[in-house]
């Protein structure tokens, strides 16, 4: 496990995005998916109170719900870290992260996750049109009532990351100890403008495989564990037109895959070139989804 930077939360290091959980998922295949997980020592679960709200139909909750059911289905939630949201508009829920849409966010969340306490609770989308000081002052509240232990922020800039950090410490509140950017294979513009603010501002902890990016170990632990166990490989077969033994003639050794693959291969090539080097690490073969490259 992995602690979570300044808090006492230790996490498995790669984190179980909720955010298809009552989309593309049904509540028997998201059981599937997070009783495989745990089985393969995975305690960290991602979700949000606005998954999936967009899906016709659904209203918002549909990933905290299911998550809940199965918590309590299982008996483990003093096992797993939970990690939630707020700040998406939702039809019942006041938009943005004025304190009293923060503090119904939380209470709606708790309900449909069937707990006593948030693990780590994410402003979801920045909101420009509330003061930093209302919105951190609300988070710091559920904090001291000990309803939530950790809070993180999620689609902040590097100018307001460092502005909120610096109220916190100034204002005594509870500190932002994770971020959460919208950063993956495909989307790179974190690593130019906001992880110089991470470096900066030692309270904030973003998962270490993110850090790492571009490090042997991030590809090595992360990518090529997915991609060996079946994780857009298959996906990367159709769309090439190559037969697997092709793919297997091209693919590089793992330390000179790892070393290319962050700047210059394209994804799906750079996880199918990996998978043939790298050993499985984690759990059984899953289905291929091509967009859980973009969580």
């Amino acid at each position: 496990m992995t602690r979570l930077g300044s808090t006492d939360l230790d996490v498995f290091p790669l984190c179980l995005g909720g955010n298809v959980f009552g989309w593309t998922a049904d509540d028997a295949t998201s059981f599937a998916i997070l009783d495989g997980y745990h089985a393969a020592g995975g305690n960290f679960v991602d979700t949000a109170n606005s998954y999936s709200a967009w899906v016709p139909g659904n209203q918002g909750g549909e990933s905290e719900a299911i998550l809940g059911r199965w918590m309590k289905a299982r008996g483990v939630r003093d096992e797993i870290v939970v990690a939630t949201k707020v700040g998406s508009p939702l039809h019942d829920q006041p938009e943005g992260l004025g304190r009293d849409a923060i503090r119904k966010g939380a209470t709606d969340s708790l309900t449909r996750l069937q707990t006593d306490r948030i693990d780590l609770y994410y402003a979801h989308i920045d909101d420009e049109s509330t003061p930093l000081e209302e919105s951190l002052g609300a988070f710091s509240e559920l904090v001291d009532e000990g309803l939530v232990r950790a809070i993180g922020v999620s689609n902040f800039g590097p100018e307001r990351l460092g502005e909120a950090v610096a109220i916190t410490q100034r204002d005594g509140l509870a500190a932002i100890s994770a971020l959460q950017p919208h950063y993956n294979l495909v989307e790179r513009e974190f690593e130019e403008a906001v992880l110089q603010a991470v470096t900066d501002n030692a309270e904030v902890e973003v998962p270490e495989a993110l850090i790492h990016a571009r490090a042997h170990d991030f590809v090595r632990q992360t990518l090529s564990a997915l991609a060996r166990q079946g994780i857009a490989t298959e996906t990367y077969l159709q769309l090439s037109g190559k037969s697997e033994h092709e793919l297997a003639d091209e693919a590089e050794p793992e330390a000179a895959a790892t070393e290319r693959i962050a700047p210059r291969v394209g994804p799906m090539q750079g996880l199918q070139a990996i998978a043939k080097a790298a050993p499985a690490t984690i759990g059984p073969p899953l289905p291929a989804r091509a967009s859980w490259l973009n969580w």
